[in-house]
């Protein structure tokens, strides 16, 4: 039978040391109700003799957790620190404190100025403290990754010996190789007397970018815990990615032999929660919940992933919770992604009409990062628009500002595949564009709207301009022109409503 991971989520404490990421007790309380949904087995809530505000938290967590899973507080090993932590746990029906001390050469020799014989003494001490307390303690190793391995089996020796429930092994400096990490938390496994009885909890860090594969590691050599945190907040580099082992695991359970009772359809939920709350923004490629984690660009990867899902997506994104596969339309897009999302909007073309559709598409596409759905709408309404044009723009360039005389030279095709090229300066450049563009059309209108939005968002968006021009006969009409580029959707709009004008004066005589 599969062994029961537990997942212990320390979002709250060591998460919460990440700079910027502090939450105060009511913020904390908030994430505490999610990670209760998620189904986590521990929330370390704090670190009590902190701050008044950790000591509070941890008394409310404690509070709300009920039976749903462990709620722990920090301390070191201190006696004073476990007092408070006591305290603050009284309200917990299912308390743990975690208590330690540094175990490498460094943290003993720079840090606590302590000897061998003198940590083992303290590690003895503290867990027997503890348990006057409570009968759940988890006893850490800090630095354990550069901890000489003889001394680190004589201290979680002493540690069992004294009546730890857990003992948590860190990488606390995201040190180790995950080889290496695994032969360490395997050594424990057979040379700790009692160990079976004890949960093995692996605490790894992000230094190297390793913090996942490591945390797994251990699991692969007895290790039963793995504390993470949400989005990989903490110290430094962060911590385990909750939402990363968990995933993880659950894709491999079969050749880890483990599995864990994590909610993961709330784990996009928990992750945004998170980064509203202490506003770390998630990258966009992060594993799992960042937003470009079901996101497919590159044409070669939407025509497989269009096919079947599971061409290129290893995770369902409904597991997880989040909205869905995403196609995101850019210059690397194919016709497959093009035409699969215009049949989504309700468009469809015979061959050569999708190649006009596409060709626009692609010069669009060139000129801003992401095509949005606005923007094949736009797209595909001017195609419609120019169906009977008798005059098209070809190109415009304007030059203009302070002191320039606003200048346009405009390039223009008529019926006859005539090309014209004509200048005209302006009191500004759409003003200038104009002036040029009626020195080819045979028909003028006098202007009497002009309107300029922007169709998506972002700074490149396409900006589409809508003008409503006056013919001779006091009949106005409606031009619609989208670029980039503001002047050449004003000049397109013009050319658009003189077409509609010379078709309906057609269309009239008749």
């Amino acid at each position: 039978m599969a062994r029961k991971i537990h997942i212990f989520d320390t979002t709250l404490r060591d998460g919460e040391q990440s700079p910027g990421a502090s939450m105060n007790t009511e913020e904390k309380l908030i994430v505490a109700q999610q990670l209760i949904r998620l189904g986590v087995d521990v929330i370390e809530a704090g670190f009590p003799i902190s701050s008044p505000g950790d000591f509070r938290s941890v008394n409310e967590i404690g509070r709300i957790a009920g039976d749903d899973c462990v709620v722990c507080g920090l301390t070191r090993a201190i006696d004073k620190d476990i007092d408070v932590a006591a305290e603050a746990l009284k309200s917990a029906k299912r308390p743990r404190i975690h208590t330690g001390l540094g175990v490498s050469p460094s943290h003993m020799r720079d840090k606590l100025h302590m000897t061998e014989d003198q940590v083992v003494e303290r590690a003895t001490h503290c867990v027997q403290y503890a348990k006057r307390y409570v009968e759940d303690v988890e006893f850490y190793a800090e630095d354990a990754g550069r901890a000489e391995e003889a001394f680190l089996i004589r201290v979680i020796q002493a540690a069992v010996d004294a009546g730890a429930t857990v003992v948590n092994i860190p990488d606390t400096t995201g040190y180790n190789l995950p080889e290496a990490w695994g032969r360490r938390i395997k050594a424990l496994s057979d040379n700790v007397r009692g160990i079976e009885n004890v949960t093995i909890s692996v605490h790894t860090h992000n230094d190297l970018g390793m913090a996942t594969a490591l945390a797994l590691a251990g699991v692969a050599n007895d290790a039963t815990q793995i504390e993470c945190t949400i989005n990989g907040l903490g110290e430094r580099a962060g911590n385990t990615a909750l939402e990363e082992v968990v995933m993880a695991i659950k894709m491999h359970g079969d050749a880890l032999d483990a599995y864990t009772d994590i909610n993961t359809r709330e784990l996009t939920r928990a992750s945004r929660l998170v980064t509203r709350i202490t506003g770390m923004n998630v990258q966009a490629n992060k594993a799992i919940v960042g937003a470009n984690a079901f996101a497919h660009s590159s044409g070669i990867h939407q025509d497989g992933v269009l096919k079947r899902r599971d061409t290129y997506e290893i995770i369902d994104p409904a597991d997880v919770g989040a909205a869905g596969s995403e196609i995101i339309l850019s210059a690397r897009s194919g016709h497959a992604a093009l035409r699969h999302r215009l049949e989504q909007l309700g468009y469809s073309f015979e061959d050569a009409a999708f190649e006009d559709v596409y060709t626009r598409f692609l010069e669009v596409a060139d000129q801003k990062k992401e095509v949005y759905d606005e923007d094949l709408e736009s797209i595909v309404q001017e195609r419609e628009r120019d169906v009977d044009a008798v005059y098209t723009l070809n190109a415009l360039q304007v030059s203009c500002g302070d002191p320039l005389i606003p200048t346009a030279t405009a390039t223009i095709t008529d019926e006859l595949g005539v090309r014209h090229v004509v200048a005209a300066t302006g009191t500004g450049p759409v003003d200038a564009a104009y002036k040029a563009i009626d020195q080819v059309v045979a028909i003028h209108g006098d202007l009497q709207e002009f309107a300029v939005k922007a169709v998506t968002r972002g700074i490149d968006a396409l900006g589409e301009v809508v003008v409503r021009v006056a013919a001779e006969d006091g009949r106005v009409y409606t031009g619609r022109g989208s670029d980039t580029d503001i002047i050449v959707s004003s000049a397109k709009a013009y050319v658009n409503a003189i077409n509609r004008m010379i078709n309906t004066a057609r269309a009239n005589r008749a």
